[in-house]
């Protein structure tokens, strides 16, 4: 199977996030196969993290994630790309770690690792539980994939999960004075939100803040007595911060839950490649006992999440190269 195959194969198996049993059998018996000693770390049944390792300690580990968003897409290519869920973000990486591996392998170079865990795109529960694997401990690098164009991402920015809840008293619509919207109520809630001038950062950039879901009511013809939202906001600066400009915009009109959240991140460089600053969250502050943190993949994030989902086949070979190059390099490293 080549690059490409392997790429297309990836895509074919449905994995949307809390489904990711079938790509987990399949690439771990792919890996066993590779001659990788392979161990498989349970979140939930059916839900494992993989670990795969040669017969020396793991010096640096490839990783990225086997979830997706949904919904499914089946691959299909072109003489340029391939399309389809999950072939930038991330199966085409893991593809192309796999096939660094190889590289590294035929030079007699073993000290590394794959870590391929589930749950990425909602909350990175298996990366946190992959942080408590012992193994971590013998480890110094980290090369983390997401869609950075082959750049060496050199930051990250923060995210923060915030839902917003507001009670009202509900009531026949033809007599709204007796009632209470609970619905207008978080409307100028996130009005005002809209309207905060967030910070900004020279490195991270701006802060910027989506209103993902809203959801309320029963009928028309009743006043809604709750009402929430779901927001999900990009940090170029410290949680701390943030959390007080949430605060001091709500002003107590609405009940705040801060469900998650993680700074910004600047990561370790590596002289020779070209380099960015990335926008969207990844698994990296979950996997801190991993050692340094590295960020680099094929593709572009313009394309990930989107129904035209693709990889760019040229991309994907240098991807290849590249990790092969930048294990190299970190091998090299001092302790």
């Amino acid at each position: 199977m080549d690059l490409f195959q392997l790429t297309r194969q990836l895509v074919d198996i449905p994995s949307v996030t809390g489904s990711e049993g079938d790509l987990t059998q399949f690439l771990s018996n792919f890996l066993r196969d590779l001659g990788y000693h392979v161990e498989l770390q349970e979140l939930d049944k059916d839900r494992l993290n993989i670990l795969a390792t040669t017969k020396s300690s793991p010096k640096i580990v490839f990783s990225t994630h086997l979830d997706t968003v949904p919904p499914f897409i089946p691959s299909s290519e072109d003489e340029t790309d391939i399309y389809g869920r999950g072939s930038c973000d991330a199966k085409g990486i893991i593809a192309a770690q796999i096939f660094a591996g190889q590289l590294l392998r035929a030079e007699d170079v073993n000290e590394f690792g794959f870590l391929f865990t589930v749950d990425e795109e909602i909350s990175s529960k298996g990366a946190q539980l992959a942080n408590r694997h012992p193994l971590a401990q013998e480890c110094r690098f980290l090369i983390n994939g997401e869609p950075t164009e082959n750049k060496l991402a050199v930051g990250t920015k923060g995210a923060m999960r915030v839902l917003l809840t507001a009670e009202g008293r509900a009531a026949h619509s033809a007599y709204p004075e007796v009632g209470e919207s609970a619905i207008e109520k978080l409307l100028d809630v996130l009005n005002d939100l809209r309207n905060v001038k967030w910070p900004e950062d020279e490195v991270f950039g701006a802060t910027t803040c989506n209103i993902g879901v809203i959801n309320g009511g029963t009928r028309p013809n009743v006043i809604p007595d709750k009402a929430g939202a779901d927001l999900a906001i990009r940090l170029a600066v410290d949680i701390e911060q943030t959390k007080r400009i949430v605060e001091n915009a709500v002003q107590g009109r609405a009940n705040i839950e801060f469900a998650s959240a993680h700074a910004p991140l600047k990561l370790f460089s590596v002289r020779g490649f070209e380099e960015c600053v990335v926008r969207f969250a990844t698994d990296i502050p979950y996997l801190s006992n991993w050692g340094k943190a590295l960020l680099l993949g094929p593709g572009s994030i313009l394309d990930a999440h989107t129904d035209h989902e693709r990889v760019s086949k040229q991309e994907l070979k240098a991807a290849v190269d590249l990790y092969a190059n930048l294990a190299r390099q970190l091998l090299k490293e001092k302790e």
